[in-house]
């Protein structure tokens, strides 16, 4: 992650759960997010939470809405900001989504709710840590313009289910690492 003397971390990780971050859980994602993609990453610890994205009818939070307020209340100074929580997101189209990202934009946000093992986050779960991050990197990836890889084994691969996630390997193809470089270093894409 960003070290002091360090420039400014282009990617802000944001706990938006329920309750306290799971232990180390926030900060594994963003070294993964770090070094997926060659950025600096800052856990972001403001105690500010959605309050608008929960659909009663639904028992789930809106994911779409949770990407504009992370653009209403993330730092300005953020690239990227990628929410990660424990709440069950979804959009209309479809029951249930691992995570939402906008293409090409600053805000991504990813969920533990359905990654974790009988549906259970705990503190100390590797695989739940490993999920977390593959999907927050897929999501991540989308914000920098990265589409669906047909490679089952890259990040960018589409995820329906817990075993899509499994199959993933934790970083891009040659031919998404290919198109991050360009889509990064297009005008106003470098990290300053």
């Amino acid at each position: 992650m960003t070290r002091k003397g360090r420039s400014t971390p282009a990617i802000y990780v944001w706990w938006l759960g329920s309750g306290p971050s799971p232990d180390g859980l926030v900060a594994s994602v963003g070294r993964h997010v770090e070094h997926v993609f060659g950025l600096g990453a800052a856990v972001w610890t403001a105690p500010d939470r959605p309050t608008r994205a929960f659909d009663p009818l639904r028992g789930q939070h809106s994911s779409t809405r949770i990407l504009e307020w992370l653009l209403e209340q993330g730092p300005a100074e953020a690239r990227k900001l990628l929410g990660v929580t424990d709440m069950d997101l979804f959009i209309p189209i479809l029951t249930f989504v691992f995570g939402e990202a906008q293409l090409g934009g600053r805000a991504s946000v990813v969920s533990a709710a359905r990654l974790a093992p009988a549906g259970l986050v705990r503190d100390d779960d590797r695989l739940l840590a490993a999920r977390l991050a593959k999907e927050a990197a897929h999501e991540v990836g989308h914000s920098f313009g990265l589409v669906h890889c047909d490679d089952r084994r890259c990040v960018m691969s589409r995820s329906a289910s817990l075993i899509d996630v499994d199959v993933k390997g934790g970083g891009l193809c040659h031919d998404c690492w290919t198109r991050y470089l360009d889509l990064r270093d297009q005008p106003g894409g470098r990290d300053e």
